[in-house]
């Protein structure tokens, strides 16, 4: 390895030491509460192909298909009011695609509940495309939702790759000790909110679902337990 590169591997280990500590200690200190939803936070898109919206989730319970519930919504920037927030897919009970003036027939379920998996994709993706994605979950006996949020981006040409031969082999080491340290936290983190989540008492279940559950399922208008509510566009 020439010295240059030696030069560029060694600067990249502060960082890389940094952002291990910093996640450790992170994951450490977070409430054991609610559930992580892990997305990329940042995607670009070639105008006219089919994009992949990647969203799991991580929860200390299995789920249950009669009390879990699920929302992809789309605003087109971080500005937009909570009424210009369009829902396109939806699970209560059974996964139901909103079908939307922007949308149409594009988007499709491409995930799994059983692996923890919402994902979804939109097929020939348009510059109107461009925005944010949200991703709702809600993993009962979980009291919190989770949520994610993707920032679109639709170009009409990718940018030329550029050489990230050491980036790439350190960010592979680096994933590996991330992964372990993110396997052995969730334990911890499911571990504490099994011990500080008392069930709830049969009175506390009927205000919760009173004002959660709502009635019927999502083709009465998709009464979710999560917020913001999304209004669907014509």
């Amino acid at each position: 390895m020439s010295s240059s590169s030696q030069t560029r591997s060694a600067s990249w280990m502060p960082a890389v030491s940094l952002s291990i500590v910093g996640l450790v200690i992170l994951m450490m200190g977070s409430p054991a509460s609610g559930m992580d939803v892990l997305v990329t936070h940042h995607l670009n898109a070639l105008n006219g192909t089919l994009v992949k919206l990647s969203c799991t989730f991580t929860s200390c319970y299995k789920v249950d298909h009669a009390k879990f519930a699920m929302n992809w919504t789309y605003k087109e920037s971080s500005n937009a009011t909570d009424e210009e927030e369009e829902m396109f897919m939806t699970y209560k009970h059974r996964m139901t695609t909103v079908k939307t003036a922007r949308f149409g027939d594009r988007v499709l379920f491409a995930g799994n509940l059983d692996k923890n998996d919402v994902s979804v994709t939109i097929s020939d993706i348009q510059l109107s495309d461009n925005g944010i994605y949200n991703c709702y979950v809600r993993n009962p006996p979980d009291r919190q939702q989770g949520h994610g949020a993707i920032n679109l981006s639709v170009l009409t040409e990718l940018p030329p790759p550029r050489d990230s031969t050491i980036a790439v082999a350190i960010g592979a080491s680096v994933g590996g000790i991330l992964a372990l340290l993110i396997l052995s936290m969730v334990v911890v983190k499911c571990i504490r909110r099994k011990q500080k989540q008392e069930p709830l008492s049969d009175e506390q279940k009927t205000d919760e679902e009173g004002k959660t559950d709502g009635e019927g399922g999502a083709e009465e208008g998709t009464n979710l337990m999560m917020q913001p509510e999304a209004t669907q566009k014509v």
